[in-house]
Order: C-alpha cells, then sequence, then structure tokens
C-alpha cells in the first residue's frame, strides 16, 4: 500500500452493550511506524477501541481499516471468516493476562502460530522464536513451560509469540497491569525497543510516565470519546481540555520532569 496511507485508520466507531455506548463515534488515524498511546479512566472505552480494531469486539458503526484493507468488511459466513483470520496475522495483540498455552513449552508457544497459520517451515519458525527470544531476554528459557516463569517473562514470551506473526502493527491492551511493579520494567523495555525499531503500536496503558517516555502522540479518552490528542508534552504537561486535566491531576507526580 502506499506510503500516504495510514497503517490504522478508525472511522466513526460505534459499539453500546444494550443501553450502554461505550465507543461514539471515535476517529483515530495511525501513521506507518508511529506509537500512540491511548489513556483514560477506567470504563472510558479503550480496551473495547483496541479489541475492536482486531475485531475481537463487532462494532455496531464505523469502520476500521488496517494498511488500506476494511477490517470489519460486509462479508458472511466463511467469506468473513476467512478475511478476518488473514487479517488478524498482521496484528500482534498483547493483553493483561498472558494466554499462554500451559502445556507447551515456551518454543513450542512461540512457533505454533507461523507453522499453523502461515505455513512456515518447523526449522524456520524455531529460528526465528530463537532470534525473537533473544531480542525479549529470554534465550534461556526456550525449553521452560509457562508454569516456570514468572509474570514479566510470560508477558515477554507472549510479546514474542506475536512477533513471531512478524505484524504490520502491535496492540498492546494495558500489558503490565497485571505484573507486580518490579516486573513491569522489563516488559517497557522490550516495549521501548519495538518503539525505536519504529514498530507501529497502539498501547493503551495507564503509565503515564512510560507513555511520555515512548508515545509520538497521546490520545486521552472519556465517555466512549476522544477529548483530547497531541504530542506527550502537549497532553501531559499543557491539556487543553478540563476534562484531561481532571484526569491527569491524579498521576502529576509520575510525568513530572520526565
Amino acid at each position: 500500500m502506499s506510503a500516504l496511507k495510514p497503517m490504522v485508520e478508525v472511522k466513526g466507531a460505534r459499539k453500546a452493550y444494550g443501553a450502554v455506548e461505550v465507543l461514539k463515534g471515535i476517529d483515530i488515524s495511525v501513521s506507518r511506524g508511529q506509537i500512540v498511546a491511548i489513556i483514560g479512566p477506567s470504563g472510558s472505552g479503550k480496551s473495547t477501541l483496541l479489541r475492536s480494531i482486531n475485531h475481537l469486539e463487532t462494532l455496531n458503526g464505523g469502520e476500521v481499516w488496517l494498511d488500506g484493507i476494511q477490517v470489519n468488511q460486509p462479508l458472511k459466513g466463511r467469506a468473513f471468516e476467512r478475511h478476518i483470520n488473514a487479517v488478524r496475522q498482521q496484528m500482534g495483540m498483547v493483553f493483561q493476562h498472558f494466554n499462554l498455552f500451559p502445556h507447551l513449552t515456551v518454543l513450542e508457544n512461540i512457533v505454533l502460530g507461523p507453522i499453523k497459520l502461515k505455513g512456515m517451515r518447523k526449522d524456520d519458525a524455531r529460528e526465528l522464536a530463537r532470534e525473537l527470544l533473544s531480542k525479549v531476554g529470554l534465550a534461556s528459557k526456550i525449553d521452560a513451560y509457562p508454569s516456570q516463569l514468572s509474570g514479566g517473562q510470560k508477558q515477554r514470551v507472549a510479546i514474542a509469540r506475536s512477533l513471531a506473526m512478524q505484524p504490520k502493527v502491535m496492540l498492546f491492551d494495558e500489558a503490565t497491569s497485571a505484573l507486580d511493579p518490579e516486573l513491569v520494567d522489563e516488559v517497557n523495555a522490550v516495549m521501548k525497543q519495538l518503539a525505536a525499531e519504529q514498530m507501529t503500536m497502539l498501547i493503551v496503558t495507564h503509565e503515564m510516565r512510560f507513555a511520555a517516555e515512548v508515545a509520538d502522540r497521546i490520545v486521552f479518552m472519556d465517555g466512549g470519546v476522544v477529548v483530547e490528542e497531541g504530542s506527550p508534552d502537549q497532553v501531559l504537561r499543557d491539556p487543553r481540555q478540563g476534562r484531561t486535566r481532571a484526569f491527569l491531576k491524579n498521576h502529576l507526580a509520575s510525568v513530572e520532569r520526565v
């Protein structure tokens, strides 16, 4: 696709659960290689938006585009299944909880997707897994089982597993919120490395300092709408909207002089 096209584009996204409207016409555009952090209070729609991008949540209205291809195409049955499976292979997603297969080793967890979904040769998949485990600092854990890993190690394996699909974009949904505080930095370090490599990323996070260090742009959501967006310096240090200022008041200590 043209380099001028956004890598991810959300147009008028609406989502409701019964009478409760969680997304109220969201528009977001993420350029190739851009890192966007999404912040906001609990219940603001951040995770729903992220899950809608790879169609884990079905929108009631609006469109989601990945590299010029509509994710939520109006297809039916098997045709849509084939389409969404192909699209999801281009999007890595890392959740709060690690979702590793407990009966598989670290290596087996990572190679499963490339072999089964992309048809990669087993030897090539194993070599890729070794490279990715070295990237996330876990080369020595290749034969370990998830039960033998710390929470931070499990999350780094989950990131390596997503990267093994060689995605165009990575989606992180509060990837460190389930971790003990001392384990957060090791996961954030991997995400910082991906940012340095210009991986396109959307990151839902409650860590203001991390957002300030990593993001090119910050989106503040509240009540199912985008209240404010801009550079980290503008949004975190000089927010224009009262709702943004009120939210950040409780987080100022974590963003002072990053």
